[in-house]
């Protein structure tokens, strides 16, 4: 077997397939083509938002091609991923939009998709066609110890005839070292993710007696071992953290995102969030006498930004004047968010 190579945040790998080497540069823009799925996996993390047939580039919903390119542009991202829900449920909307990335950002722009479905040749050939570099194939848990004689073994046949480079990716949980033998025989690479509880799955997997690892952590007790037992079987096998996703994967994009996206007097934290100052007005006239003060005060405009609310400032700045501003209907705060279109604002602090 290949030598393990301990990765960041306790990952570990033999083999890396392209796809996760971008991610863990935080490179890949996510691309949910659609919430409907036929499986009802018990593990599944999708959210209940997002389990209807609606598309998102990251975490902002698509409406039109141009939704999808602002959001790889914004991040300058060197790759996509293709996941749902259960993608190949609008087929064509995935050849459309592989190309549009391809035309766009150019061969190199890397691809890959997961999907439950097995594929048939014709499937498989229009995926090849429009471009996509890599396949990772999500078999359902009661296939697992007999996946040599199922449709997916002749779909990563066909996938790797076609040149698509191509793999399993499942949850680590009991019976992944079943699936790390056939990935084995078969030549394929093997994706395993520590299994996490989330809001849509808690319930089911609490009561088919998963715990948590620790009170600071998503991830469930125990997923890790059973990736340390397929490491043997596979040669070419990588396991994926919770703490990893978070920590390095998700972080490294809001770096991205931020780097292309704060405004002068934005500060980007060592996370990717961003921290400014807010200055909440009573309405648009005090918005207004805000401004003439800020003028008046030689604040350059470059370091402040109007907004419907109020008035966005360099946090340093904020907390020099607030004594000159103050008001008992106007309220000064230092906010911390992601750096995304309305994005989630992780701190709120009151001057």
């Amino acid at each position: 077997m290949s030598k393990i190579i301990p990765g960041k945040a306790g990952s570990f790998y033999s083999f890396l397939p392209e796809g996760c080497k971008l991610c863990h540069k935080g490179a890949k823009m996510v691309l949910f083509i659609t919430g409907d799925c036929p499986r009802d996996c018990f593990y599944c993390p999708v959210s209940e938002e997002r389990h209807s047939d609606r598309t998102y580039a990251n975490e902002e919903e698509v409406f039109c091609d141009m939704d999808v390119l602002e959001q790889a542009r914004q991040m300058d991202a060197l790759g996509t991923g293709i996941t749902g829900g259960e993608p190949l449920l609008k087929l064509e909307k995935v050849l459309h939009y592989i190309g549009l990335l391809k035309n766009e950002f150019g061969k190199g722009h890397h691809i890959h998709m997961y999907t439950s479905k097995p594929c048939d040749q014709q499937t498989i050939k229009k995926l090849a066609h429009e471009g996509l570099d890599e396949i990772r194939f999500h078999p359902p848990v009661e296939l697992w110890g007999e996946l040599k004689d199922t449709p997916y073994h002749m779909s990563i046949k066909l996938a790797e005839k076609y040149g698509i480079e191509t793999g399993i990716e499942i949850p680590s949980i009991e019976g992944a070292e079943k699936v790390a033998v056939f990935a084995d025989k078969t030549g394929c690479f093997l994706n395993l993710n520590e299994l996490e509880f989330s809001e849509r799955n808690a319930m089911e997997m609490k009561n088919m007696g998963f715990e948590l690892f620790n009170d600071i952590s998503n991830a469930v007790d125990g997923s890790k071992l059973y990736a340390t037992k397929a490491m043997d079987l596979s040669s070419k096998m990588h396991f994926c953290s919770s703490n990893f996703k978070d920590a390095v994967q998700l972080r490294k994009r809001l770096i991205r995102i931020a780097n292309n996206t704060s405004r002068p007097f934005d500060e980007i934290s060592e996370d990717g969030t961003i921290f400014h100052g807010h200055i909440e007005c009573k309405g648009q006239e005090d918005v207004g006498s805000v401004n003439k003060m800020l003028l008046k005060l030689n604040i350059p405009a470059d370091m402040m930004q109007m907004i419907s609310n109020g008035i966005d400032i360099a946090w340093w700045i904020l907390e020099d004047i607030a004594p000159y501003i103050k008001d008992p209907a106007r309220k000064l705060y230092i906010i911390e968010r992601y750096p995304l279109k309305n994005g989630l604002i992780v701190e709120k602090i009151p001057l």
